[in-house]
């Protein structure tokens, strides 16, 4: 995982199991750019197809990721 920190991201794939989405998200800028995390996430409304090359603010705090996708 990550260092904490907040670093831009955009999903590069993402797929729903069993009720969770998970998501594949790709750094875009720094020192950890280009690095692929990836993250599960419930409660999306989304077609997870409908949430590939949306831009995402993935925040690291105490080694816990938070995503934020762009609307």
């Amino acid at each position: 995982m990550l260092p904490d920190g907040t670093y831009d991201a955009i999903v590069v794939d993402a797929e729903e199991r069993d009720g969770v989405v998970h998501l594949e998200l790709t750094i875009l800028a720094g020192e950890h750019k280009g690095e692929v995390v990836t993250l599960q996430a419930r409660g999306l409304d989304d077609e997870p197809t409908l949430l590939l090359g949306i831009p995402a603010t993935l925040t690291v705090a105490d080694g816990q990721p938070r995503v934020r996708l762009e609307p």
